[in-house]
């Protein structure tokens, strides 16, 4: 009988820590238009183990779930600077900036100013 309650007590533990593998997490993303909400989400969803991803046009916010046992926060970053958008913390290379079709250049106030009208 006590082997029996340690077996199910531990079976309970492993149970209870293969739930928490997801992780939320929120961040801010430069982009401009609906365009740049599709390859933002995209370069997310090509990151292995995302989950979700969300990104508000009118916020910038994007809001993800990952599995944390596969990725983590760092390298989605990395994938949208690599598409050209820029977050708080890593900017993209001029080269993937440039690459951006021209109503999405979010670092032009010009083409800003054009979406918020």
């Amino acid at each position: 009988m006590k082997k029996l309650i340690i077996v199910l007590t531990v079976l309970i533990s492993t149970v209870t820590f293969a739930q928490n593998k997801n992780e939320k997490a929120s961040l801010e993303v430069d982009g401009v238009c609906l365009m740049c909400k599709s390859r933002i989400e995209k370069a997310c969803f090509g990151t292995k183990g995302v989950k979700s991803a969300i990104w508000d046009v009118k916020t910038h916010e994007l809001k993800l779930i990952y599995d944390a046992r596969k990725t983590d926060l760092k390298t989605i970053k990395n994938s949208v600077a690599a598409v050209g958008h820029d977050t708080k913390d890593l900017k993209a290379t001029t080269q993937a900036y440039e690459s951006l079709h021209p109503c999405c250049k979010y670092r032009d106030t010009n083409v800003v100013d054009d979406h918020n009208e």
